[in-house]
């Protein structure tokens, strides 16, 4: 049996990223129903799950990481192709290379250039 907050994430998967590959569409799911997720609404939880995996699997995040970068710098330096992910996949968002903050969070909305009121929640 599917739980209301299962639906939500799924949902908000389809809605936030259509195109992701199978795998990673689900590595994304299972990595926004988890605990520390719950807080946040379904889209916020969606939309850092993926920015995450994608980071991590497929960007030099964790390369630049291991050669001494910060978080914050590591993380500049990969928004171009975190950036291209997003595209590939149909993203309806995209990182903003001039709002990445602390927590990885900043992005612009294709259309307005405005962040979701979820914002406030994460971090």
């Amino acid at each position: 049996m599917t739980t209301r907050r299962q639906r939500l994430v799924a949902e908000a998967l389809t809605a936030l990223v259509p195109r992701a590959p199978f795998l990673d569409a689900e590595t994304i799911r299972d990595a926004a129903k988890a605990r520390h997720m719950r807080g946040l609404r379904p889209d916020a939880a969606v939309w850092l799950a993926a920015i995450a995996h994608i980071r991590h699997q497929h960007t030099d995040y964790d390369a630049l990481m291991d050669d001494g970068y910060d978080k914050d710098a590591a993380r500049f330096f990969v928004v171009d192709d975190t950036n291209r992910v997003l595209d590939s996949w149909g993203a309806t968002r995209l990182l903003d290379p001039d709002a990445v903050e602390e927590d990885g969070t900043g992005f612009a909305d294709d259309a307005s250039g405005e962040t979701p009121e979820s914002e406030d929640h994460i971090g």
